[in-house]
């Protein structure tokens, strides 16, 4: 890339970068969580739901459930019928009934705090592998969802479609301190302002640095 069009694109960035920490001080994860187990098992069940149906789900889950030993005292049928009112639940079900056998053959139980362990368990890719990172160690990472995916895209940040490939775009442009904070507030931004269907761009606070305000006006 061309310095004077690097140069452009890094006081972008940086405008960006503030103006999200103006609007969104406060952002934050909004599963409800105790420990790594918890975030885990909330993230797996959060694929193609809510926040806010995942953390009713799990206020029932985690007091009955708290550890992986104890969902593996329940039956299949009793864990499905917990976290029904969540999409994909049979297979959910499933596949959080299988890392907790994982966690404890090959992690005492605990959860591990590297992307490689965490992506072989089953319904963890590294959208969830980054959040548990992020969240319950403090560990840097910048995981893409469909709010982070989609805010990239229209603020110009990214073209791609590959979760991985806006990942790897973002993590180049914004520094590494920022990364778990940057990612509360694209989500924040994309939940509250700029929904899938219609956008609030014209009281957006980034629409002066967004393509995609520009090229609707």
């Amino acid at each position: 890339m061309e310095p004077n069009r690097l140069m452009m694109r890094d006081c972008k960035m940086n405008r960006i970068l503030c103006i999200l920490e103006q609007t969104y001080p406060e952002a934050h994860c909004e599963l409800n969580f105790r420990n790594p187990f918890e975030l885990l098992v909330a993230t797996i069940l959060s694929a193609q739901t809510t926040d806010q149906k995942v953390n009713k789900v799990t206020a029932v889950l985690f007091e009955r459930c708290p550890t992986p030993k104890k969902m593996l005292e329940i039956t299949p049928r009793e864990f499905e019928e917990i976290i029904r009112p969540i999409g994909l639940f049979r297979t959910k079900a499933k596949n959080i009934l299988q890392t907790c056998e994982l966690l404890i053959e090959e992690h005492h139980g605990d959860v591990p705090s590297n992307l490689d362990d965490l992506v072989k368990m089953p319904g963890v890719g590294r959208k969830t592998a980054g959040v548990v990172l992020a969240n319950a160690y403090g560990i840097p990472a910048l995981p893409v969802d469909t709010h982070v995916l989609r805010v990239a895209n229209r603020l110009g940040l990214s073209r791609e479609k590959d979760p991985s490939k806006v990942e790897k775009e973002l993590t180049a442009l914004i520094p590494k301190e920022l990364w778990i904070d940057t990612h509360h507030r694209l989500i924040f931004h994309g939940r509250r302002l700029c929904h899938a269907r219609k956008p609030e761009c014209p009281i957006c606070p980034l629409k002066d640095c967004c393509p995609a305000f520009t090229s609707a006006s």
